[in-house]
């Protein structure tokens, strides 16, 4: 699911955990351009999401995440999981395991998110974020998910800065205190998607974190999101670096794969390996071909990015 979907659909506190710590079609893939490096896995730990490699691998999800293995990726997310019946995020979790990959983050919805803003300081909002995490533990075992992201809402344009900060402050420190013993980490996602949303850079996100206090309360720093509300990428992501557990990646402009806007994606995962980061990197955009020759052209064009060794 494309944020800018999610965000339309109403659903704000997305969780994205955080960082602790076969093709059968490989003759018509080599056909379209993705032959150098095929199935070895990458440098980083890129993670496509549901639908990604639907026109190479099917509409099942789990022979895509079958095929996303074959190409050389060792991580999914999805936005959805909480969506999907206990039986299949089993089966996903399972498969997973099986094939020795990570799951990556997945968004809680409250089903009313982005109604429910935690600036309000609203009790009956607090009480729905709170029950939502406590959905989300469960939903994490099933899958073996680490990471979760959570929006905090809209800006209310009746309230100062300073007592909406403390609101979600307050929010986000109890459901840290849910997520804690279970080893799970929100990350709290500053977003480009409307300027009235709360969360808006990664500086004030750090901000929070820190004020929460918690190992289970970090950032998702967004690579596209950051572009467009401030740039000055690796400086600020050092800057920040300490509360970032997550990164999702998106090209600008056009949120595609990287390579088809102004981002220098290969020098950023090249920093991100030499500063030791070994999390998840969300592959959260779009693709820019079409059919199975677009897929493969993405696929191409991460081998590209991930070439600094």
């Amino acid at each position: 699911m494309e944020r800018r979907k999610f965000l339309q659909h109403g659903t704000l506190a997305g969780i994205s955990a955080l960082a602790l710590g076969g093709i059968t079609n490989s003759s018509q893939a080599a056909t379209t351009g993705n032959t150098a490096g095929k199935g070895k896995p990458f440098n980083m730990d890129y993670a496509p999401h549901d639908g990604m490699f639907k026109n190479s691998a099917g509409g099942d999800f789990l022979d895509q995440i079958k095929y996303m293995y074959d190409q050389g990726f060792r991580s999914i997310e999805d936005n959805g999981m909480m969506g999907r019946s206990t039986a299949e995020q089993e089966k996903i979790g399972n498969l997973l395991n099986k094939l020795g990959m990570r799951m990556g983050v997945f968004v809680v919805d409250t089903g009313n998110n982005w109604k429910t803003s935690l600036t309000t300081g609203k009790q009956e909002f607090k009480d729905a974020f709170i029950k939502t995490c406590k959905q989300s533990v469960e939903v994490a075992k099933r899958c073996n998910a680490k990471w979760a992201t959570v929006v905090p809402g809209f800006f209310e344009r009746n309230l100062p800065m300073g007592v909406q900060t403390a609101h979600v402050i307050d929010a986000l420190r109890s459901g840290a205190e849910i997520f804690e013993p279970h080893g799970l980490i929100m990350v709290l996602e500053p977003l480009s998607d409307t300027p009235d949303l709360f969360l808006r850079t990664a500086e004030q996100s750090f901000e929070v974190c820190k004020a929460v206090n918690s190992p289970s309360c970090k950032i998702l720093y967004d690579i596209y999101h950051m572009q467009r509300n401030v740039g000055n990428l690796i400086p600020i992501m050092d800057l920040c670096w300490d509360e970032i557990a997550y990164i999702q990646i998106g090209d600008n402009p056009g949120r595609k794969e990287p390579g088809t806007g102004e981002i220098n994606y290969k020098n950023i995962f090249k920093h991100l390996h030499e500063k030791g980061f070994k999390g998840v990197l969300g592959m959260e955009h779009g693709i820019s071909g079409q059919g199975k020759e677009g897929e493969a052209t993405l696929i191409k064009a991460y081998r590209e990015a991930d070439s600094f060794m």
